[in-house]
Formats: structure tokens, C-alpha cells, sequence
């Protein structure tokens, strides 16, 4: 397994920051979600993104995914078509970059009356789709990750069995199927070939044991499976990036990258071996 960092785990670092410290560290390759602390748009940020991917091969390192913010749960048609205008964009700048994968979302639907489980299923089947004809000519996958509405390995492999595309696949999320009841063991035997080339890593414990509330935590310190999550992927020939996904961005009182990226890495290399 190679390891990677998500730089949404590092908004307040520049470039130059960013990329020798995840040389320092000893990290393969950087998951671009933020740059300049922002999230990125893959039309208005494309030369920045370019630039940094340069830079970032430069110091000898790789970048395994670009994180799009793409998310098809939606039901408006012509919302669903603006998102997947936007994942096409994103597939076109990640064959120009030879970046082989992009994070998508199904994401979560706030409507009254909530629409059916099948229906919403129908629209991501739908979209997944879309997108897939795109990505299968370019030969970049897109990963939907166990998130949102969408954190049940059941669900997901449903889609994805459906859509049928071998450059549509899942991203697992450590936190958000475990949230939901569903083990380690449980998500590798549901998702299996379904699986993509990047996983996201995150430990957290409960605030409260009656709500479903979480606070992150540095790595073994919270009770996310994530070592029965590596050990098992290990046991089935997983030869992709285990991705750390800190968000500091969204949480800023957690710790600071300075402690929390060398922390993961060291804590990894002890479980998987450098």
C-alpha cells in the first residue's frame, strides 16, 4: 500500500508547504481537495491545479485522486445535469494531468416529502451513468464515496452493480460506514471488486453514546476500525493509497497538520511496514 494525505487536512499551508512536508514525512502522494486554503473548481482553478500537480511530481511524489465536490442525490434535472456538466470537466482535466481518479458524492437530500430510496438511487444510477460514458473514454474512474445517504456498502454496491461501468467505483470512508453498523470485514466483502484505488482513513469516538455526534481523533486514539480496515484490505492484495482525510478545514479545532500527518503516517508504517 502507498499513503497519501488529503490537503483539506492543511488549509492554512501553502504549496511549497504542502508538498515538502509530505516528502519530510515520508507520504507517496497528496490528495488534492484544497489549495490556497479553498476548495477547487476544476474550470476556474485548472492552471492552479496544473501547476501544483507539476510541482508536486517535481519533488518525486504522485497525486492519487483530485477531489471534486460532484454530487448526484438530487432532483431536479437540471441540477443533476449542472453536476455532472461539472464531473466532466473535472474527468477532462484529470486526462490532461494524468490524474487516474475523482472523488464524487451522492450526498444528502433535504426535501419535504423526502423522495423514495428508489428514486434517489434512480437519479444516481442515472447520473453515474452519464458520467461513466465520459470517464470510460478518458480511462479515468470515478469513485463514489460511502458518505451521506450513501455511507451503506449495501447501497453503494447496488449502484455501482447497477451502473456497470469498470470506471465507476467506490471510495470507502473509514468513518461514515462504521457510523451506520456496517464492520470492517462487512464493507470488503460487500464493495470487494467494487473498489477503487484510494481509500480515506480518519479515526473519531462519540461525543455522546446517544447521538450521533463524533469528534476526530489522531489516529488509534478513537474506535473506528481502521486497523481491522487496513489488515483486511492487506489480506485481500490491496495494492492502492490508504488516503489520510484530517479535515481540518471543516473542523478547525482539531489538531494542526504539523502534529496530526506525521502522527498517521507513523502510526501506519507501524501497522503496514514502510
Amino acid at each position: 500500500m502507498k499513503f497519501s494525505f488529503s490537503t483539506l487536512g492543511c488549509p492554512s499551508w501553502s504549496l511549497g508547504q504542502i508538498v515538502e512536508n509530505a516528502a519530510n514525512y515520508g507520504y507517496d502522494a497528496l490528495e488534492l481537495r484544497l489549495l490556497d486554503g479553498e476548495v477547487l473548481d476544476p474550470v476556474k482553478d485548472a492552471t492552479k491545479i496544473k501547476q501544483a500537480i507539476a510541482r508536486i511530481r517535481e519533488r518525486g511524489l504522485d497525486v492519487c485522486a483530485l477531489d471534486t465536490s460532484c454530487r448526484f442525490n438530487i432532483s431536479k434535472r437540471e441540477e443533476r445535469e449542472r453536476q455532472i456538466a461539472d464531473a466532466r470537466n473535472w474527468i477532462a482535466l484529470a486526462q490532461e494531468t494524468q490524474v487516474g481518479l475523482l472523488r464524487v458524492f451522492g450526498g444528502n437530500l433535504k426535501e419535504e416529502p423526502q423522495p423514495t430510496i428508489e428514486q434517489q438511487d434512480g437519479w444516481m444510477i442515472e447520473s453515474l451513468r452519464e458520467v461513466a460514458q465520459t470517464a470510460e473514454q478518458a480511462k479515468i474512474i470515478v469513485a463514489l464515496e460511502t458518505h451521506d445517504a450513501f455511507n451503506s456498502p449495501g447501497r453503494v454496491a447496488n449502484i455501482l452493480r447497477t451502473v456497470n461501468s469498470p470506471y465507476i467505483k467506490a471510495l470507502w470512508d473509514s468513518h461514515h460506514p462504521y457510523r451506520t453498523g456496517a464492520s470492517a470485514e462487512a464493507v470488503i466483502r460487500t464493495l470487494g471488486d467494487y473498489l477503487g484505488p484510494v481509500v480515506h482513513i480518519k479515526d473519531a469516538r462519540k461525543k455522546d453514546p446517544n447521538a450521533d455526534t463524533w469528534q476526530l481523533v489522531l489516529m488509534g486514539e478513537g474506535e473506528v476500525p481502521v486497523r481491522e480496515m487496513l489488515l483486511g484490505l492487506k489480506q485481500h492484495n490491496y495494492n492502492g493509497y490508504v488516503s489520510v482525510e484530517w479535515e481540518k478545514k471543516w473542523h478547525p479545532e482539531i489538531e494542526e497538520p504539523e502534529v496530526a500527518l506525521p502522527q498517521h503516517i507513523r502510526w501506519l508504517k507501524q501497522l503496514l511496514g514502510s
